[in-house]
């Protein structure tokens, strides 16, 4: 078997088959980009979570949830290469996937890094040309971006407690690249804040994740009280947080944000 050494973006050195043929995805962004490449018969684990593309969750192996893998699952698949990611997966299961399996982590703050990632990938899985092409798609489509106003902006991923997408996030960068200013600019990565933080923030712009949160239309309603002035409003968590081939449909997403 010809074994091929590739770093993964937390620099750590991993040998697979050139190339794998029994893949494990452990991230719901990056199992889509795994279709998008063309890897749908040598892709056989994936987790709970990975929604997309919406059959294979009927026809792949469900090794558990992204911070909490099921190991007798995932040996039973005798993978040859697990795909993970820092932020998103847990330093436990992975440390311990480590152990016996070649597990390529990547680590995304910017879209330069995902960028980065989408043609890694395509190294790692032999779909060189086919991951060029959407990391070119995607580089066009943000070139062509037609950015949204400069609004004072907060971005809630949870509640009980509230917590909101801060500088050091994937979710901070995807507002910047939207023209949109954070006003969570002090506060780094995830912060929990109060009611009465959110209403002294005083934000123009409150945008509700539809994940990992399922926000509803009450919340818009309860969040009102706080700050009668700002426009508010539930968004697509996917196209703010996914850092796969989804980013080539941010553009156009951005404009459906009706912000008047």
């Amino acid at each position: 078997m010809f074994l091929r050494t590739f770093t993964d973006q937390l620099a750590n050195q991993i040998s697979i088959p050139n190339p794998p043929q029994r893949i494990i995805s452990l991230v719901p962004s990056q199992t889509e980009l795994l279709a998008d490449l063309g890897l749908e018969d040598r892709v056989v684990g994936i987790t709970k979570f990975c929604v997309h593309p919406g059959g294979w969750r009927n026809t792949k192996t469900i090794v558990g949830g992204t911070k909490n893998f099921r190991f007798d699952v995932i040996e039973s698949l005798n993978p040859d290469l697990i795909i993970g990611n820092k932020e998103e997966n847990y330093r436990e299961g992975i440390e311990k996937l480590q152990l016996t399996y070649p597990v390529w982590m990547s680590d995304i703050v910017t879209v330069q890094d995902a960028l980065s990632m989408i043609e890694r990938l395509g190294e790692l899985t032999g779909t060189t040309s086919q991951a060029i092409k959407i990391k070119s798609q995607i580089e066009a489509s943000f070139s062509g971006l037609k950015k949204l106003p400069p609004l004072r902006t907060l971005y809630l991923i949870w509640k009980n407690p509230w917590m909101g997408a801060a500088p050091g996030t994937f979710i901070y960068e995807m507002l910047t690249a939207g023209g949109l200013v954070n006003c969570l600019e002090r506060h780094n990565r995830y912060p929990e804040i109060s009611g009465e933080d959110i209403r002294l923030l005083n934000p123009e712009l409150i945008l509700l994740s539809s994940e990992p949160y399922p926000f509803q239309q009450k919340h818009v309603t309860e969040l009102r009280q706080l700050c009668p002035k700002a426009n508010i409003m539930l968004v697509d968590g996917e196209m703010f947080s996914w850092y796969g081939s989804r980013l080539v449909k941010f553009s156009e997403y951005l404009q459906t944000i009706d912000i008047l």
